[in-house]
């Protein structure tokens, strides 16, 4: 890794300041970045997963952000082994999984999730509920099997993200937050090309955004107002990787605007690569411009200390290590205020405590290989 000592420092000075959302102070700014692994069957996390947690906030994780769970809607997933935030068991499960990350001096929120139209037809865990989105159109542009939401869907969705927000307070999570990324539900509303509503829902940029920032009010009001509500989106999509929500600054505050008025405390922006601009004449990433707009904190994800980006790891391809003198640099003029880290984090559990400690020396390069084992 291309990190000299005296930018080992600086890591180490610059990452291990705490950062305020909202009510929760996070004790530094290391992420780490919302990854599927499917090892929670029945939906249910075990003690491999509350040990999985645990380890990688032991070792200095400021913020836990979970894989994504599924919320209490029968359409919101397609997986028996993704964990899901409803139900006795599935929420007893969480409950420990949050008591141990608080244990080791971490913090913790889950991704709240909802697959919208991604959702195959007959899969677990409710195989007859069907795939359900804004227009019945799958990020391709097929129509798929799915259907287009009606008002009383939406209701049930709005009121499904609300409940499970509820729970996490209750159960004794740090806040939540929302998936309304890579073309899933949220993403769908969001985006013109999976979104062709001519009703409140559709229309323009502004019209885009009212299901999503709805589901920002009505989680907002059923959690404490310090509770953190943190909202993920992204320009990219699963299966359109060059898709964009926004060609200009305009277009972007047009979409992020009414979320942040609707509750949002901070926004978590998705890219592959965190160092490239995200429009021209500025070398502002995505997470930069969402600051500068929306006046919120941001997370800023995507290739943190490797050389490539994540659509390598699908095709069991690793990465080798990479500078992080970028990313510092931008943190220093204050660009963005955390950063997530998912495949270097995955590969070590270390991975933040040897950043903070000038311990970079010891990282290790992505093996795809980790993607097999909750290690």
């Amino acid at each position: 890794m291309t990190v000299t000592t005296s930018s080992a420092s600086r890591a180490a000075e610059i990452l291990s300041r705490p950062v305020a959302l909202n009510g929760l102070t996070v004790p530094n700014r290391i992420a780490m970045a919302p990854m599927t692994r499917m090892f929670s069957p029945g939906g249910v996390p075990g003690e491999d997963v509350r040990s999985y947690y645990a380890r990688r906030a032991a070792a200095g994780v400021g913020l836990i952000v979970t894989e994504g769970t599924y919320v209490g809607h029968d359409s919101a997933g397609q997986s028996d082994r993704v964990p899901r935030f409803h139900g006795e068991e599935q929420l007893a499960g969480w409950a420990k999984v949050a008591e141990d990350v608080h244990a080791a001096g971490g913090t913790i929120v889950p991704q709240l999730w909802h697959i919208g139209m991604v959702r195959k037809q007959g899969e677990a865990p409710y195989p007859d509920a069907p795939a359900v989105g804004p227009s019945g159109i799958r990020v391709d542009g097929t129509e798929g099997t799915g259907k287009a939401m009606t008002r009383s869907d939406l209701d049930d969705v709005i009121g499904a993200f609300a409940e499970a927000a509820a729970a996490a307070e209750r159960i004794g999570f740090d806040g939540v937050e929302l998936h309304g990324a890579h073309g899933y539900l949220l993403d769908q509303f969001l985006w013109e090309r999976t979104n062709r509503r001519t009703d409140a829902y559709g229309g323009d940029a502004v019209a885009r955004a009212n299901f999503a920032a709805e589901i920002v009010a009505a989680v907002r009001a059923a959690v404490s107002p310090e509770f953190p509500v943190i909202f993920r989106y992204s320009q990219w999509k699963q299966e359109a990787y060059d898709a964009r929500l926004a060609e200009t600054p305009e277009e972007l505050e047009a979409i992020l605007a009414p979320l942040a008025a609707a509750g949002v405390d901070a926004f978590h922006a998705s890219t592959r690569r965190y160092w490239l601009p995200e429009f021209e004449d500025s070398d502002l990433n995505l997470a930069g411009w969402t600051k500068k707009l929306t006046g919120r904190p941001t997370i800023t994800v995507g290739s943190v200390g490797l050389d490539g980006d994540f659509i390598r790891a699908f095709a069991g391809e690793g990465a080798a290590l990479g500078s992080i003198d970028n990313l510092l640099d931008r943190m220093e003029r204050d660009e963005f205020d955390m950063v997530a880290v998912g495949r270097a984090l995955l590969q070590d559990p270390q991975w933040a405590a040897k950043v903070l400690g000038d311990r970079t020396a010891e990282l290790k390069p992505y093996d795809a290989a980790a993607l097999k084992t909750l290690s």
